[in-house]
């Protein structure tokens, strides 16, 4: 599913025009990247948390070169689905 897809499919079953739909959802990803990069944690409760992972530094490799490269260490977000997510999931791919 694509990203209209969704807009489509919320339009149909909600009534609302999908300007509308896309605004508001354009809207909610702006305010999550922004709440991650500013260190904050989102927490919507049956659905899930979008969270900020640390990662250590570390040594890498550049294959084509064959040298070490330092990662430094840094944050990337991820997403943690609710108990009632995941059981829904298990439950409708039977």
């Amino acid at each position: 599913m694509r990203k209209s897809d969704l807009i489509n499919q919320i339009s149909e079953k909600t009534g609302i025009p999908k300007v509308d739909v896309l605004v508001t959802l354009e809207t909610m990803f702006k305010e999550v990247k922004e709440s991650l990069s500013n260190g904050q944690n989102i927490y919507i409760r049956g659905f899930g948390s979008f969270i900020t992972k640390k990662r250590a530094a570390k040594i890498g490799r550049n294959i084509k070169k064959n040298i070490a490269v330092a990662i430094p260490e840094h944050f990337i977000p991820a997403f943690k689905p609710a108990k009632e997510f995941v059981n829904e999931v298990k439950s409708n791919r039977k």
